[in-house]
């Protein structure tokens, strides 16, 4: 037992063991190795789904893609975008407008009419789909008509 006295106070600390705290709190092992869990991912294509228009589709509203870029000596242009799962949402319809300095390339999604009476999961789905072009595509700039 240590006894100090400060400022006027008493001030006494004890202690059991023979170890100080800092190597007792060191040398304990616990019995069991902690768990480690990691957590659950689901498995999804690492390229996107390949898709053509269906030109059927109803409840049709424009659709934001994600990426485009030149493909065929610039002849075509491949796109990519998320969307819902089939038949409860498809590609109706692609729209290219062509300009000397821009291409506007507008995606049209929908329903299928095949997805009457069926559930729809809320899954996002990776899709691509490549366009051919008039003229190729040069310098002139892609746009997206979704986001006009």
């Amino acid at each position: 037992m240590t006894a100090t006295l400060l400022a006027g106070s008493l001030v006494l600390a004890t202690s059991c063991g023979t170890a100080p705290p800092a190597e007792r709190a060191s040398s304990v092992t616990p019995a069991k190795p902690p768990v480690v869990s990691s957590p659950v991912t689901t498995t999804s294509p690492k390229d996107p789904k390949p898709v053509k228009p269906t030109g059927d589709a109803i409840n049709v509203r424009k659709i934001r893609w994600t990426k485009a870029k030149a493909v065929s000596k610039g002849k075509k242009v491949q796109l990519t975008w998320w969307s819902g799962v089939e038949p409860c949402t498809v590609l109706d319809r692609v729209k290219v407008k062509e300009t000397g300095r821009k291409v506007t390339i507008t995606l049209y999604e929908g329903a299928s009419p095949k997805a009457k009476n069926v559930s729809c999961i809320m899954v996002a789905i990776e899709k691509t789909t490549t366009v051919k072009l008039k003229k190729p595509l040069g310098k002139r700039k892609i746009v997206d008509g979704a986001k006009a």
